[in-house]
């Protein structure tokens, strides 16, 4: 009768082996729905990044305005109007170095 119950809990954590620790066990379950959560939280992050690219992608296609405030912004154009002016800060150093100055930028109209 004895070897009757070690034969029967051998068999129960035989049985409960691949429940726990095996491939489709609890253990590799948890570990793969972890996984997919961070992979949903990156793909998340990289739709918005998506449409903010299509949306500025939009813009630039159907009106002016992006394309004059990326040429102000990035390329520093003004129009044939305007009167660029560039004011030096001389506070930020006391002796102003030839490969760095402080600057501020404004476009009168």
């Amino acid at each position: 009768m004895r070897w009757l119950a070690v034969a029967l809990a051998t068999l129960l954590v035989l049985i409960q082996y691949p429940l726990w620790i095996g491939k489709g066990g609890w253990f590799r379950v948890s570990e793969l729905e972890q996984r997919v959560q961070a992979q949903l939280d990156a793909n998340a992050k990289l739709k918005g990044r998506n449409d903010a690219l299509s949306a500025d992608v939009k813009d630039l296609q159907t009106g002016t305005e992006a394309i004059e405030e990326r040429a102000r912004a990035e390329l520093g154009m003004v129009k044939s109007d305007e009167i660029f002016v560039q004011v030096i800060d001389a506070s930020k150093s006391a002796v102003p170095s030839p490969n760095r100055i402080a600057t501020t930028s404004a476009v009168l109209p």
